[in-house]
């Protein structure tokens, strides 16, 4: 059986016009959906140093429970990683320590986490000072605080 050629070469696609009004309602969308989005990154970023700051507290949960006593501010979180070489030595460390990655992360801002033990709210305080790095601020410059943390 033949083919016409009426039937393959019949078929259109679309026109330029209908190409040109679909993006430009695409553009529009993006115009005005894209920054809502993005400004979004700020608030992600809070939230990810609030998780980590209940991820180190869990680790330091863990810490007093095998060793009786929380690492001292001088010893600092470097004691969930490595056995603390002065103060209040741990009696039962665990081996491989307290973090998954063998390390301490530093918040989203690149900066570290500030531990004080004894704590002035708590036993312990853990906060990231935001993104600007600095104690107090307000808005997006607010410190996160464990304490504050539900």
């Amino acid at each position: 059986m033949q083919w016409s050629k009426k039937k393959i070469y019949g078929k259109r696609g679309f026109t330029l016009i209908e190409v040109l009004v679909v993006l430009i309602i695409i553009g529009i969308l993006a115009g005005y959906i894209g920054p809502k989005i993005m400004g979004r990154p700020e608030e992600a970023k809070r939230t990810k140093a609030a998780m980590q700051i209940k991820g180190l507290e869990t680790s330091l949960h863990l810490y007093k429970l095998d060793n009786g006593s929380y690492p001292s501010t001088e010893q600092g979180l470097s004691a969930l990683v490595s056995p603390p070489e002065s103060g209040n030595l741990p009696s039962n460390w665990r081996k491989g320590g307290y973090l998954e990655k063998q390390k301490v992360p530093d918040d989203p801002w690149g900066n570290q986490f500030i531990y004080l033990s004894p704590g002035v709210h708590s036993e312990f305080d853990l906060m990231s000072y935001g993104p600007d790095g600095e104690s107090g601020g307000d808005g997006e410059n607010a410190d996160i605080n464990n304490w504050e943390i539900e």
